[in-house]
């Protein structure tokens, strides 16, 4: 599936020098998917720039304000001093990697950035995801919750940010949303290796 979109994406540049971002870059090398071809890497904080965002309401789930890419400069303790709002994102380089969208909030009893998000992958995956979430996140007691939902024919995956390794507290929403993107990118790739 990743192979497959990012394929796509290739065939969609129309050049034989491009630019993609590390972690897309990285694979192609990884797996020689072009040939004769110069690719630059693009500035990891572009990523996100054309993302549709939402601030909402954690109790009514409604949109308190519809933001834009500079709302990503804010530091993510944004997240703690309004408890009650979660942000909602959509971005087609989600969508590359098989994420409809991500919200992130804070969670009030335990303290940490809980990550919420419908992941494309067949069923089948379970034992490799179980087994990459299990390696990958440090720390806690309940690192995830990774359910299967056959309505939608997606995985229900949540995940406290703070176990990611490079997490810290300073980083902004916009640096958290990356740390995620890498996280999952390695998630569904190695889904896709198995």
């Amino acid at each position: 599936m990743l192979k497959d979109q990012i394929k796509q994406y290739i065939s969609e540049q129309n050049s034989d020098a491009f630019a993609m971002f590390k972690e897309e870059k990285d694979y192609v090398e990884k797996n020689k998917l072009v040939e004769n071809s110069q690719i630059d890497v693009k500035d990891p904080n572009a990523r996100f720039v054309d993302a549709y965002i939402e601030r909402c309401d954690k109790e009514s789930e409604n949109m308190i304000k519809n933001e834009n890419s500079s709302f990503l400069s804010e530091p993510l303790v944004y997240l703690k001093k309004h408890k009650n709002e979660f942000i909602y994102l959509e971005s087609n380089w989600f969508e590359l990697i098989g994420v409809e969208a991500v919200s992130l909030e804070a969670d009030d009893v335990f303290g940490t950035y809980d990550v919420m998000l419908g992941l494309k992958l067949q069923k089948k995956f379970e034992k490799t995801l179980k087994e990459h979430l299990n390696s990958h996140l440090q720390g806690g007691e309940a690192k995830f919750d990774l359910m299967f939902s056959h309505d939608d024919g997606l995985w229900n995956l949540n995940f406290a940010l703070n176990y990611v390794d490079g997490f810290t507290e300073e980083i902004t929403i916009g640096e958290a949303l990356l740390l995620i993107y890498r996280f999952l990118f390695k998630l569904v790739e190695a889904a896709e290796e198995k």
